[in-house]
């Protein structure tokens, strides 16, 4: 049989050089968001940031496991002065070694050595600087971690399922929800610990206060998603209501998730910053920036500024890339921007 014209068509290539089915594949998936997101200034300038800091956190939990087996156990202080990354930085040197307060090395009396000074107990700040990276960043994936698993189980259930099953969840989680989230964390915090707070905790319970907003989120997809045909056609095939929404209904609700999660790390790492502030995160000798914060705002305010600057900078520039990286993984997941 003689091919059509109209078949023809339909197989000849687009004016991009490919057919109508390649065009489609180019603009769904991962390749072709991370593609749009490269296009966007702010948010390329976001991944930048974020994958450094991701790199150097991912440095310093390397490097600190090496520390323990090479310099952690020698008392000779001299390759550590010159080398402040192998410095562990719980380790306080012994009285009369360390040189405590010491200014920034682009100030009168500092030295290559310790590039930003040093805190009161003369370890090296750029060390600690760097080490903080890995707390903040891990507690920060780690709390996000926690309330997206459980707000994306709570809310496809309740979403999926509607009736009793959705009131008695979501009414649930809006009782959590009316609580407000750093009273319900300091609470959470203490009474778990039994009066003796922990960054462990801390993280726990930030994830728990994160469940509500997740669960309402993924809910308001669900409640569209479940009504496809092709979540029809399953049902109909006999599938199971876990495999339908473990296999169907979370991966086509997830993406305002996805983005509202890449947003929110940022938001985690602040609130524990906070947390450590305020007494009830990181305790001593552990580097998080927070708990440098609280004890550089005090009698060093003043003599020492730097000690509150540096934590203070390393904090904002890591919520701004990851707020930068979320709003360009919005855009890009948006389907109403086309370009």
């Amino acid at each position: 049989m003689a091919t059509t014209e109209s078949q023809l068509d339909d197989q000849q290539p687009d004016a991009e050089g490919g057919s109508a089915d390649e065009e489609f594949e180019a603009r769904v998936g991962w390749r072709y968001t991370l593609k749009k997101v490269k296009r966007d200034a702010t948010a390329r300038i976001g991944l930048y940031i974020v994958a450094f800091v991701i790199f150097i956190a991912a440095f310093a939990a390397i490097d600190s496991n090496l520390s323990r087996l090479t310099f952690g156990a020698l008392s000779d202080y001299t390759a550590a002065q010159a080398l402040p990354f192998f410095d562990h930085p719980t380790r306080i040197p012994p009285p009369g070694e360390g040189n405590p307060n010491q200014p920034p090395m682009f100030l009168d009396g500092g030295t290559l050595s310790q590039p930003l000074g040093t805190d009161p107990q003369g370890r090296d700040y750029f060390t600690r600087i760097v080490y903080g990276s890995q707390v903040s960043v891990s507690v920060g994936l780690a709390a996000t971690a926690i309330g997206l698993i459980g707000g994306t189980i709570i809310g496809s259930i309740a979403g999926y399922y509607g009736g009793w099953v959705d009131d008695v969840l979501m009414r649930s989680v809006e009782t959590v929800y009316a609580i407000p989230p750093l009273v319900l964390i300091i609470v959470f915090t203490v009474f778990v610990s039994g009066g003796s707070p922990d960054i462990q905790y801390a993280v726990i319970g930030v994830g728990i206060a994160f469940i509500p907003v997740f669960a309402r989120i993924i809910r308001s997809r669900v409640l569209s998603v479940r009504e496809m045909d092709y979540i029809e056609a399953a049902r109909a095939a006999g599938v199971k209501d876990r495999n339908i929404i473990r296999r169907h209904v979370i991966p086509n609700s997830f993406a305002p998730v996805m983005v509202y999660a890449t947003l929110q790390i940022g938001v985690t790492i602040l609130i524990v910053a906070g947390l450590s502030f305020l007494g009830y995160g990181a305790q001593p000798p552990t580097p998080d920036w927070g708990e440098m914060l609280r004890i550089a705002h005090g009698r060093y305010m003043h003599s020492n500024i730097w000690l509150s600057i540096w934590p203070g900078l390393a904090i904002l520039v890591t919520i701004m890339g990851f707020n930068l990286f979320g709003d360009g993984l919005q855009d890009a997941l948006d389907p109403r921007i086309k370009n």
